[in-house]
């Protein structure tokens, strides 16, 4: 076999070898498999959404099919993943990992929950065991760390291309190896992905903004199981597919650089990872809508004498949710670091409701306070935000007055949903859960799925269909 490129026959070893003994990632895990199928369930109230949901020949019938939870569909895992990871990315609820590239790792979940259901299915149809519920995590956690341990030191934004393509890598190295792929089907599945079609950033940025940001993620792990699927049926690879001279990914799409790796694959990431707890905003505001909060009794008090707002931010906030002008949809708006801090000023919350038309449309006092807003950047907070010992996302707020005076200047370092902050978001994080399956189940089956999902044990010995069968509507 030729010889493939160091980083494909990285992960491949990672992904094959490495063995989870993080009691903390484990853990870390659940709560991440909690909070994403939460999301998921919410998302499902939302007509836009649902609406992409399904077969796509509406009435295919698929034999041990993968379950959509939340949902009657039984569908084949590729688009049971786009089902899934649809889903759960469709609010921007779900957890959040920021360095030189953003993203969310728990996307990943659409294809690693598709395959290994659909898998665990089959398996019981031709009298083998079923894949268990601990598997789960533990790709998870790979996956996890993948997606972030690329994203530290590799921009793919800066070349144009939307974060999701760490999402069809780190979801094709683990459905590969879930499915039982060897070392050579597992490097020919991830050469595919970079010899693969990209998405272009622009509809996650102005003035293009749109609703494929939900939907994006979905599509690259369920292409990832496309890819898997393909390798193990003995589709070839490409071993050079990142550095082959003219043609390899480095010189034609990534500016003729190489990736960079600041630490070895491990379970850093899912340690780590950022949840979002009180809101559904873009991370990079999440701090920013805690401080208007905090505003907000003397904000509603005092609104028509607000001369100026000044957010003091960091440089991806800047980059990625300063907008100004009109903003054309749900989509655009969550992604709007003045609006998310207005509606938070004047209402003393955030949801996701607050992002739809009936409300941006109606209340002329979120655009008027806007218009007062002012961003600067503090370089102290952009440099916290890359420090490993830190990953901050510092905002602050201030309000001046018509008469010359101000608020206090309200810093929030550390987002509710940081490791620094575990103790005190872990509980609110499993009251989001409970909220999130109120709203699809009876309450005899939110127990049911409470019993196995609040404990470690019982979680890591259920099976992946027993399990998911709690969530069939």
């Amino acid at each position: 076999m030729q010889n493939y490129d160091t980083v494909l026959s990285d992960i491949t070893t990672y992904v094959l070898d490495y063995k989870i003994d993080s009691a903390l990632a484990l853990t870390t895990a659940r709560h991440c498999l909690m909070d994403a199928l939460g999301c998921a369930l919410e998302a499902l109230s939302y007509p836009a959404c649902t609406k992409l949901l399904g077969p796509v020949v509406p009435g295919t019938v698929v034999p041990h099919g993968a379950r959509v939870p939340g949902t009657q569909f039984t569908l084949d895992p590729i688009e049971a993943a786009f089902n899934i990871g649809t889903m759960i990315r469709w609010l921007d609820f779900n957890d959040t990992w920021l360095a030189s590239e953003w993203g969310h790792p728990s996307d990943n979940l659409g294809g690693i929950l598709a395959t290994a259901d659909w898998l665990s299915r089959s398996n019981l149809a031709k009298g083998r065991p079923p894949l268990c519920m601990q598997q789960v995590l533990e790709a998870m956690i790979k996956a996890h760390e993948i997606q972030g341990i690329f994203a530290l030191q590799n921009s793919f934004h800066r070349v144009g291309l939307d974060h999701v393509i760490l999402v069809k890598l780190a979801s094709t190295a683990v459905c590969s190896w879930l499915l039982g792929g060897s070392r050579e089907e597992i490097l020919n599945a991830l050469s595919q992905v970079f010899v693969d079609g990209h998405s272009l950033r622009t509809y996650r940025q102005a003035p293009n903004t749109g609703s494929r940001k939900s939907w994006a993620a979905g599509d690259a792990t369920s292409r990832a199981v496309r890819l898997a699927l393909f390798s193990l049926k003995g589709e070839m690879g490409y071993p050079t597919a990142l550095t082959a001279k003219n043609w390899g990914f480095y010189e034609v799409i990534y500016k003729q650089q190489e990736f960079k790796f600041e630490r070895p694959y491990g379970s850093y990431v899912m340690e780590n990872v950022l949840f979002k707890i009180a809101f559904p905003a873009e991370f990079h505001a999440q701090t920013a809508v805690e401080c208007a909060l905090k505003l907000h009794p003397l904000a509603k008090e005092r609104l028509a004498a607000i001369s100026k707002i000044t957010l003091f931010t960091h440089e991806s906030a800047l980059k990625i949710i300063d907008k100004k002008g009109r903003l054309s949809n749900p989509a655009d708006r969550d992604h709007c670091l003045q609006y998310m801090v207005a509606v938070a000023l004047l209402y003393g919350e955030l949801t996701a409701a607050h992002y739809e038309d009936q409300v941006a449309l109606t209340d002329p006092r979120i655009d008027l306070l806007r218009q007062k807003m002012v961003c600067e950047e503090v370089k102290e907070f952009s440099r916290d935000y890359l420090l490993a010992e830190k990953r901050s996302i510092t905002n602050a707020i201030q309000l001046h007055f018509e008469d010359g005076s101000a608020s206090d200047k309200v810093v929030v370092e550390y987002p509710l949903g940081h490791r620094r902050r575990r103790e005190e978001g872990v509980p609110l994080l499993i009251e989001k859960f409970k909220k999130n399956l109120a709203r699809r189940f009876p309450q005899k089956q939110q127990q049911k799925i409470l019993e196995v999902t609040l404990s470690q044990e019982k979680l890591h010995n259920i099976s992946v269909c027993d399990y998911l069968d709690h969530y069939v509507i």
